[in-house]
């Protein structure tokens, strides 16, 4: 089975082959399903995880008919920012931010606030050749810590200052392997995964 993620961001895609490898199931980006441009994500108060991982994945069935797609999208919940930023982590603090900055900006935003507690979520749309549409979540508790550990992966600034719940090292410190057995992004694959196997 061939089905095409829809994104071209190195890292996620990454970490969503591993959750299939072993399978018979091949993902391919859009840009080795040779599908052009990306698809525009909203953002402000009414964007949602699903509104965008559907987006993301209706950009994709457009382009590639008769395919099945899939397409996720990462908020960040920080608990005592009332949810800030949510659907919006990837632009919080400004678009023009790089990935340290943005981690930057977090951290500045939870100076000196005693809770640091903070829950990622995923939400991931399939769409199949019919235009049949499935959606699952995934979430991962945890917290900030107060200073950068390392530097982030490659467009998830947030990696090397979260810290998972039971876990003693961030994201960016851990294998692909070991993130992925533990994340939002991981649990919500591995619930695509059986899935796909099961039709």
């Amino acid at each position: 089975m061939r089905v095409i993620l829809s994104t071209r961001n190195p890292s996620k895609a990454l970490q969503i082959k591993q959750v299939f490898a072993g399978s018979s199931i091949t993902v391919e980006t859009l840009a080795e399903a040779g599908v052009e441009g990306e698809a525009v994500e909203e953002s402000g108060a009414g964007a949602t995880l699903l509104k965008n991982a559907r987006i993301k994945a209706l950009f994709a069935h457009e382009r590639a008919p008769g395919s099945i797609v899939m397409a996720d999208d990462t908020g960040l919940f920080v608990n005592a920012l009332g949810g800030e930023p949510g659907a919006d982590a990837v632009d919080w603090g400004g678009k023009e931010l790089s990935e340290a900055e943005r981690a930057r900006y977090c951290l500045e935003r939870l100076r000196g606030i005693p809770d640091r507690s903070v829950i990622f979520r995923t939400t991931v749309v399939v769409i199949g050749p019919d235009g049949t549409e499935y959606s699952f979540t995934g979430e991962l508790p945890g917290h900030f810590a107060l200073h950068e550990r390392v530097p982030p992966q490659p467009k998830m600034p947030y990696s090397g200052i979260f810290i998972a719940d039971g876990e003693t090292v961030s994201l960016a410190e851990m294998g692909t392997e070991r993130e992925n057995a533990i994340s939002h992004r991981g649990k919500a694959f591995r619930e695509v995964r059986a899935f796909l196997e099961s039709i």
